[in-house]
């Protein structure tokens, strides 16, 4: 925005503001787009209202050492991280192909992210400033933190900090820790002596001096024994509540990793302050000859509202990254925050989206978030909503509200994901009816993920009886709507549980309903999700159930044709998962298609 200045990446720049060098340097695998849904913009504009001198080198070529020597050995420390998403998921599909595009890379670009981008720009790191501080952080380093199956690999591997010889991590949104951390450094203690912030990880000498502790099965016991593995991750996600005051000891060898407990949720204000930061919102101007980042075209007229997700999606690695206690905005700073966008000469009057990783928990509160952190054994909202949690729905339509009201605003879109079955509580009514009217731009963004119960609740989802409920009153409310609004539909196919039998049930209560999804995502085990650990042991990390699970191409394959028989080469693949599993294949039919069945 006029006004606003890019945070320097280059070494013109840094002598534009005086400066003779850098307190940090933050090395992405991302383009640097100046806008707070891009980690390291964030935790670089917070650092630099905290008095630093911060320059980012933004998906550096890593095959030489130029760009990460380019501004020069920053004081204090280097902040590194592979980017918004896991460089190995951003390089490759589901079935391990490289991917085509990226992006958060300019124009698109794919060959500019390293595989496991934090090892190597750590190796660089190390190779251009002896001794200097590296601290790892985004979704990359968190889900990575400690001894973890790896997709790709096929096998467990250490915690990242060990491969990549950093000195630390900080898991999660990570500004608490971050800013702790870098201030002490200032005060000249060394990385080495800081063991007790909360939400890092580091290497520990000595674990007879240390506090309470839980000890996890070692990495080598780990990675040869599958109920080992599953222990560990247990543990781990069950103090994965910032209201655990007990840190986790891991040993790798010789060498004994410590994860701190996380940190607390920001405060209503703190998260305002980190999103009314002097955002450019735009990327910076070096990448204009590539065209721009295409990346920023889909977040750069929206509003994170909320943070956290109290779902617990198996597949889904928020739980174990931002955690899963909910931490909203206030209106006014997100009213102020919309004004500013009106300012803009290039906004046409749309917000696109008033969001974050569940757009209806906005507002959502429990009373004992605040003294315990969220319950160890007990979820939010599941088999169903638990009565001491709070929707927001009073205070979401008054955001709403008030944003339509703007002078400039024309519309007020929520693109973000929803719980479907929160919406059908007899409290989200006015919510849900008001959703329709005034928020959706014509899609609105719904995953029942499957229809077979069995995966359903594998997945950690509810029944699809809950989801066939949640259709029948959308579109009751449609059909007193002015303009129809249409459902577009997420599934993901082989997921730990579903076998052909389940793959052929859910096609089956599709083709029912006349869908034909155009959203299906193969699935991908995550590190450190419950989905991941299913699918590398067969047993759920928590009861011990066996599970059938899909791993040979040929059977992902035809699960995916199964949801999606329209596209090209789906045919022959369902006719031979229907011969294997008994049945005769069903004669192609060629419906009318109706679009709430995208």
């Amino acid at each position: 925005m006029a006004g606003f200045s890019f945070l320097p990446m280059f070494p013109e720049e840094v002598a534009r503001r005086g400066w003779d060098g850098l307190d940090v340097l933050l090395v992405s695998g991302d383009a640097y787009v100046d806008h707070p849904s891009y980690g390291m913009a964030l935790i670089g504009r917070l650092l630099e209202s905290r008095g630093y001198r911060v320059g980012i080198i933004a998906r550096p070529d890593w095959r030489s050492n130029k760009d990460f020597s380019r501004l020069g050995c920053p004081r204090l420390c280097a902040l590194v991280s592979g980017g918004n998403v896991d460089s190995m998921v951003a390089n490759y599909t589901a079935n391990k192909r490289l991917r085509r595009d990226d992006a958060y890379g300019a124009s698109g670009m794919s060959d500019g992210r390293p595989d496991r981008a934090s090892i190597v720009y750590t190796s660089r790191l190390r190779a251009c400033f002896k001794g200097l501080p590296v601290i790892l952080g985004g979704i990359e380093a968190s889900l990575r933190r400690l001894a973890h199956y790896d997709y790709w690999d096929n096998a467990v591997r250490r915690s990242l900090l060990v491969d990549a010889k950093a000195d630390m991590i900080v898991y999660g949104m990570a500004e608490l820790s971050l800013v702790e951390v870098v201030s002490r450094l200032d005060r000249g203690e060394s990385i080495a002596d800081i063991q007790d912030v909360r939400g890092t990880v580091v290497f520990v000498r000595n674990t007879g001096a240390l506090p309470e502790v839980q000890e996890l099965p070692s990495f080598e016991q780990v990675s040869s024994d599958q109920v080992a593995f599953n222990a560990a991750f247990t543990l781990a996600y069950r103090h994965m509540t910032s209201g655990a005051g007990v840190a986790l000891i891991q040993r790798h060898a010789d060498r004994v990793v410590m994860q701190l407990p996380p940190a607390r949720p920001l405060t209503t204000a703190e998260l305002d302050a980190s999103y009314e930061l002097p955002y450019v919102r735009n990327w910076h101007p070096y990448y204009d000859q590539f065209g721009g980042v295409r990346g920023l075209e889909t977040v750069r007229w929206s509003l994170t509202a909320v943070r956290g997700c109290s779902g617990e999606c198996s597949f889904c690695g928020l739980a174990m990254h931002q955690g899963r206690i909910i931490q909203s905005r206030s209106e006014r700073s997100l009213v102020e925050e919309a004004r500013r966008l009106t300012k803009d000469p290039a906004f046409r009057g749309t917000i696109s989206d008033v969001g974050g990783p569940t757009a209806n928990l906005y507002g959502a509160d429990c009373r004992l978030w605040d003294k315990s952190g969220p319950c160890a054994k007990r979820q939010c909202l599941m088999p169903e909503k638990c009565p001491s949690l709070e929707t927001g729905y009073a205070k979401a339509l008054s955001l709403y509200r008030a944003l339509r009201r703007l002078p400039g605003v024309k519309h007020v879109f929520v693109a973000s994901g929803l719980r479907y079955d929160l919406l059908m509580r007899p409290e989200a009514e006015t919510y849900f009816r008001e959703l329709c009217e005034y928020h959706v731009s014509g899609q609105l963004k719904v995953a029942p993920e499957h229809a077979s119960d069995p995966v359903l609740r594998l997945m950690n989802k509810p029944p699809y009886s809950a989801y066939e409920e949640f259709v029948r009153r959308f579109e009751r409310i449609n059909r007193g709507l002015k303009s129809r609004k249409y459902l577009v539909n997420y599934f993901i196919s082989a997921h730990p549980g579903c076998g052909l039998n389940e793959a052929v049930a859910c096609a089956d209560a599709l083709a029912v309903r006349h869908m034909r999804p155009e959203q299906v995502q193969d699935f991908i085990p995550l590190p450190m999700t419950v989905a991941g650990c299913m699918y590398h042991t067969g047993r759920h990390p928590f009861t011990g159930e066996k599970i059938y699970v899909p791993k040979e191409p040929l059977e992902r394959d035809m699960q995916r044709a199964l949801f999606q028989p329209q596209n090209a080469g789906s045919a022959s693949l369902v006719q031979k998962a229907m011969r294997i599993i008994g049945r005769e294949p069903a004669k192609q039919k060629v419906a009318k298609m109706r679009r709430p069945g995208r």
